[in-house]
């Protein structure tokens, strides 16, 4: 009987980490893609903004699709002159992860 009491024990320990190291490694996951999707959305924006691409759309307007495509949501979106920045958010398991990103011409340019 004391064996089985601790192996049931040790099981439900070792499913809780499991679930637990499984919930922390899908929200690093969704942290990075919501980077991945504001670095990108911040470089259509700034290329939209420089003429450097040519496009219909406003520039903020490129960043949402672009964000979107990447399963993100743009939630901010500036641009001065050449340069963009972007806010977007990721949702996983109920929590949002946001991630902001700007991109332009190197600074004296």
């Amino acid at each position: 009987m004391a064996g089985t009491a601790l192996s049931a024990s040790v099981l439900a320990v070792a499913a809780t980490l499991a679930v637990g190291l499984a919930a922390a490694g899908g929200a690093a996951v969704t942290a990075q893609r919501a980077a991945g999707a504001a670095d990108a959305a911040a470089l259509a924006a700034a290329d939209a903004a420089s003429g450097a691409i040519i496009t219909d759309d406003e520039p903020c307007a490129l960043a949402a699709r672009v964000a979107a495509a990447s399963g993100s949501t743009l939630v901010e979106c500036t641009v001065d002159g050449p340069v963009a920045t972007v806010q977007v958010q990721a949702a996983y398991a109920g929590l949002a992860a946001v991630s902001r990103a700007r991109a332009g011409p190197p600074e004296g340019f």
